[in-house]
């Protein structure tokens, strides 16, 4: 799965490279996708988990079709 925010630095005593992969894609679709359904007040808050992650999916779905074609 994609990240989003993946970061590589140099730990400052060891000198050891350091990669972190961030925030998965999907995690932080959802994020987004939260943060409209929830200022919209359309949704209840029952429904808006599993909402912005099907909304993620979808995205994620989409930007793989378009890479298809």
């Amino acid at each position: 799965m994609k990240s989003a925010f993946p970061q590589m630095y140099k730990h400052p005593t060891t000198g050891l490279i350091i990669e972190d992969s961030g925030i998965s894609l999907r995690d932080y679709l959802a994020t987004q996708a939260m943060a409209a359904f929830i200022s919209s007040h359309a949704y209840s808050e029952d429904d808006v988990p599993g909402l912005s992650y099907q909304m993620a999916d979808w995205m994620i779905a989409a930007s793989q079709e378009k890479k298809d074609e």
